[in-house]
């Protein structure tokens, strides 16, 4: 489909592509990405001019980081390894499944927590600021383990801020809800809200319209199944993409999976397909020019797991006035906003 993405360009699409371009010259801050996946993350921090080092258990990610941030993403267990090197900023999504509504939330008893290596590089390398990014389950069934991390964290004299984001308000095409914790010795600011929101058809466009030789159909069994499925459960509005709202949350099973919620597209011919690589990184703000190493299903995955880069270039640039103390420039995250479309 690569071939094909000029003629199905967006205003969005091309303003993410050249918003979202890694920065050659640096500011002169060094941030260290923990449980990096991809580089979501990374993406926006590197395209207002910081340094990444990244460093993820899945080697796939590192591959993809390194190919796109043309910085080191270190292949290691954290849980396994004592990170020292020197750092202004710490950022990273320890891995969620202990949290998550759909991952048993077991929390701290779960072996897959990432929590404690990242307290653990916090204690060691000190950082002027850290940001965390995980599920919402983490202030519901398992909140006694966020007051615990937070009281960790006050204890190492950093004030501490977090807030529940709906990335759809912050000019990313999903309603994909995320816990933002920020530590910081200053002051700091979150993003503003955009006035704007950002549709399906905003970023995909034709796409809407548009089935490849190489498309996947769901099949009539399929479709019995999601029929049966929604009536089961009081499904109000089908869950195929719809074009004027933006898109429900991208995840690793509904972008690789073939089940009832997985993500798709309804052609006018009545047929739906699954969702292309492509269409899913675009939804969750990628550039075009990104590119996702690995089988289809490591891609998938990828992206699901991946902290949409329009909202990271947001939160960046706040970090910036953070370390720099520029106050009086506090509003320039939103600045671009009014002619984004």
């Amino acid at each position: 489909m690569k071939k094909n993405l000029k003629k199905l360009d967006t205003k969005f699409s091309k303003k993410i592509d050249k918003l979202l371009k890694v920065k050659k010259i640096k500011n002169g801050f060094k941030v260290l990405d923990l449980f990096s996946g991809c580089g979501g993350m990374a993406l926006g921090f590197e395209a207002i001019g910081f340094k990444t080092i990244g460093y993820d258990n899945n080697k796939d990610c590192c591959l993809t980081y390194e190919e796109n941030l043309n910085s080191k993403c270190f292949n290691l267990d954290l849980n396994k390894t004592n990170i020292v090197e020197k750092t202004d900023v710490v950022i990273g999504g320890p891995p969620c499944q202990p949290f998550s509504v759909g991952g048993l939330q077991k929390g701290i008893l779960d072996s897959r927590d990432g929590f404690p290596a990242f307290l653990k590089t916090i204690q060691k390398v000190k950082p002027k600021l850290f940001i965390i990014e995980n599920v919402r389950g983490l202030l519901y069934k398992n909140k006694w383990y966020l007051d615990k991390i937070i009281n960790f964290l006050f204890k190492l004299n950093y004030k501490i801020d977090y807030q529940l984001v709906n990335m759809s308000e912050y000019l990313v095409p999903q309603n994909r809800q995320r816990l933002i914790i920020v530590g910081y010795k200053n002051s700091f600011e979150f993003p503003k809200k955009s006035l704007q929101k950002i549709s399906a058809e905003d970023v995909l466009g034709n796409y809407f319209d548009y089935a490849p030789e190489q498309s996947k159909y769901l099949t009539k069994s399929m479709d019995n199944y999601i029929k049966k499925y929604e009536t089961a459960s009081k499904c109000i509005n089908p869950r195929d993409l719809k074009k004027k709202e933006p898109s429900r949350t991208l995840t690793c099973r509904n972008l690789a999976g073939s089940t009832s919620d997985m993500m798709r597209i309804k052609l006018k011919n009545g047929k739906r397909r699954k969702l292309f690589i492509r269409e899913a990184a675009r939804l969750q703000t990628f550039p075009d020019w990104f590119n996702f190493c690995g089988s289809e299903q490591s891609q998938f995955y990828q992206i699901g797991n991946s902290v949409p880069p329009m909202y990271s270039y947001q939160l960046a640039l706040k970090v910036l006035d953070c370390l720099t103390n520029k106050n009086k420039k506090i509003i320039r995250s939103v600045r671009f906003q009014p002619s984004f479309l």
